[in-house]
């Protein structure tokens, strides 16, 4: 709103420049694409990280298989392990040797970390595969989807606002400069006499 009281005030002002209307205008300029195509921008980008996000949970959804496991017995404490004195209860994991089924009926035999803070053989657990018997992490739910689509729309609004302010301020910059090189000419062509009795008569 600024910047529209700035162009009407410069509109009849004797004392207006050019430089001061170009000022204004740009400003208004600034103030539409902030306001206007940055939250556009901002949406476009959303919807279309949420399309290819929700593709991607429906995806994940139809290739990944929480299956039954089952504890053969449990393996020391490799360098990844969290520490026991400082895991919080999401990191009470253990690696284990195991035994599942895949979905395809294959047997499959390995190392796994399970969800078990202290097991033993034949303790029963779940994890995610392929279709092959792969172990694969959990798939992308819906709602996390929709959370990092809705955080990428807002990133690309506020990058493009701030690309916008950045453009607005390096064109000023450039004005400045340029009506201080003017200033600079009108100086020098004064003279140094400029204002002494009796010069310029």
């Amino acid at each position: 709103m600024g910047a529209i009281g700035g162009l009407w005030r410069w509109r009849h002002n004797p004392l207006r420049r050019t430089t001061d209307l170009a000022e204004a205008w740009l400003a208004l300029v600034t103030m539409v694409l902030v306001l206007v195509v940055a939250p556009v921008l901002g949406a476009v980008v959303g919807s279309a990280a949420q399309d290819v996000l929700q593709r991607s949970v429906r995806e994940q959804r139809q290739g990944r298989h929480k299956v039954p496991a089952t504890v053969v017995r449990k393996l020391r404490g490799g360098p990844l392990d969290p520490d026991p004195e400082s895991a919080s209860t999401r990191d009470t994991r253990s690696r284990v040797l195991a035994d599942w089924t895949a979905p395809d009926g294959t047997a499959r035999h390995g190392t796994v970390l399970a969800a078990l803070k202290s097991p033993r053989p034949g303790d029963h657990f779940t994890l995610w595969t392929d279709r092959r018997g792969r172990i694969v992490g959990r798939p992308l739910d819906a709602a996390t989807a929709t959370t990092h689509a809705v955080l990428a729309g807002t990133g690309a609004a506020v990058l493009s606002a701030g690309l916008v302010e950045a453009g607005r301020r390096l064109v000023l910059w450039r004005m400045v400069r340029r009506r201080y090189a003017r200033w600079d000419q009108a100086w020098d062509r004064a003279g140094p006499d400029w204002g002494r009795t009796g010069t310029g008569c």
